[in-house]
């Protein structure tokens, strides 16, 4: 498949197409496929392979690991929205019985006497459960799924290796989990529930369980010698939620867009915003290179951050990234089972077209309505004597931006009572209120105790411990 002439300028497809070419051949992977999204759109896909004349495109289905897992984050999230159930709920609220208590690991200190169905939904989502990185008995991968029909036999003891909510400790047996919460609050099986909820309204008619015609067969080459061998197509049963699937370059552009923008009838922009906020490790302003969300890994390269998902099986590697900022997605799939550093290949066809075609912005338009009440808010305030200013956006929201040193700045959601909730920052999740004195003038704000005054420390606000009766001093 390949986009129109006039979706990407003839410059920018040269250089994508000799990334990916250089991807195959220096990767040895049988072949490569590459596809760029943007504005929500296919707009350049290409194939390469070992046979001339025989590329594939972006119809041919590979097996995607465990980017399957965002498939069943974004499942596990509509239940969410859906008040099916909290992230904070224990996972035994929802699927009792699953895994016996865990006594405490002496080498580890893993279990404090906790039992597997005492995790938290969000843990799993995020990696932060604790849980084995993999299920016991044979490798999972290379195995049938008719050798662990059970959930006892996905978690069988000891299963916890970490303290919960203490470290990240990437767990496929906790995806699995979250696949069986699926089928039980459903009452259907996973992949019914991903056919009919996520697959169907998305157009996704290439992603299956199973692979379907034209698909890739997947390769181990020799790491000494130009060789390779088949690797096994197993079907992995009860593990299926943790990378069971296959899809195409085109089926996972789609789902690149939906990752990007959302759709109201799947999961809104909103919830997929916060499942790409790190939900472990340092905080999201820091200099983090790499984290990981709910369900989705967050990283840094090329001075862009990126959030998606990598995937690896038995003979497949795959990447999906989305760059928020440039309206940018990239899908890089190989059939070798390691080779190709898909994801420095997948950000590398973005940063290509985010510097070749850089994004255009929208044009700049005034507030539609402008509340003078709210528009008296706006300007410097001091959370002591520190100052700030204050900008009204759109929807009745504020943003309070440092002036001229550090400090704490945050946007701002308005509320039907007459407060804001904080999106982001030091603030996010605290409520700002504007304090009126009895004449109804704003005498100060008000952002989770913190008092910003319209002056440094100003005397009429009552500010908590007073100022000093000498005032300011120059000595």
């Amino acid at each position: 498949m390949t986009s129109p002439a006039e979706e990407l300028l003839a410059g920018t497809r040269r250089a994508l197409l000799h990334r990916l070419a250089v991807g195959q051949a220096e990767g040895r992977t049988p072949s490569l496929v590459g596809a760029v999204v943007r504005g929500g759109r296919l707009v350049w896909s290409a194939g390469r392979s070992m046979i001339d004349g025989h590329s594939p495109d972006a119809d041919v289905q590979y097996r995607i690991g465990s980017i399957t897992k965002t498939f069943v984050a974004v499942q596990v999230l509509r239940l969410r929205d859906e008040g099916r159930l909290d992230l904070a709920d224990p996972l035994d609220r929802h699927l009792p019985g699953v895994g016996p208590d865990t006594d405490i690991d002496t080498d580890t200190g893993a279990g404090a006497g906790a039992g597997v169905g005492a995790l938290t939904i969000a843990q799993l989502l995020g990696h932060t459960s604790g849980l084995a990185a993999e299920p016991p008995g044979p490798w999972w991968e290379r195995t049938p799924g008719t050798l662990r029909p059970l959930l006892d036999d996905v978690l069988h003891e000891p299963a916890v290796r970490h303290p919960a909510g203490r470290r990240f400790h990437y767990s496929n047996p906790g995806f699995a989990l979250l696949g069986a919460l699926v089928s039980r609050l459903r009452g259907q099986p996973w992949g019914d529930v991903l056919h009919q909820e996520l697959l169907v309204p998305l157009g996704l008619t290439r992603t299956t369980l199973l692979p379907r015609a034209p698909h890739a067969g997947g390769f181990g080459v020799h790491p000494w010698a130009d060789a390779m061998v088949p690797e096994p197509l197993t079907d992995t049963g009860m593990m299926a939620p943790a990378g069971q699937l296959w899809s195409t370059a085109a089926d996972l552009a789609r789902w690149a867009a939906f990752l990007a923008h959302g759709d109201e009838d799947v999961l809104s922009a909103d919830t997929l915003a916060e499942m790409r906020r790190p939900a472990s490790g340092p905080d999201e302003a820091a200099g983090w290179t790499t984290s990981y969300g709910l369900g989705l890994q967050l990283r840094r390269q090329n001075g862009r951050l990126l959030y998606g998902h990598l995937g690896s099986m038995p003979g497949f590697l795959a990447a999906v990234l989305v760059s928020q900022d440039d309206d940018v997605a990239a899908v890089v799939l190989a059939n070798a089972t390691a080779g190709p550093e898909v994801a420095l290949i997948a950000a590398d066809l973005i940063r290509i077209v985010a510097e070749h075609e850089p994004r255009i912005p929208d044009p700049w338009r005034p507030l539609p309505a402008v509340d003078p009440e709210l528009l008296a808010l706006t300007g410097l305030w001091h959370w002591g004597p520190a100052p700030h200013l204050l900008h009204l956006r759109a929807d009745r929201g504020l943003e309070l931006v440092p002036h001229g040193q550090l400090g704490r700045g945050s946007r701002f959601r308005a509320e039907a009572d007459g407060t804001w909730t904080g999106l982001d920052g030091y603030y996010a999740g605290e409520t700002l209120r504007v304090v009126r004195t009895p004449d109804g003038t704003a005498s100060h704000l008000d952002i989770g105790t913190f008092v910003f005054t319209r002056t440094p420390y100003d005397p009429t606000a009552g500010l908590p411990g007073g100022l000093d009766p000498g005032g300011w001093q120059s000595h």
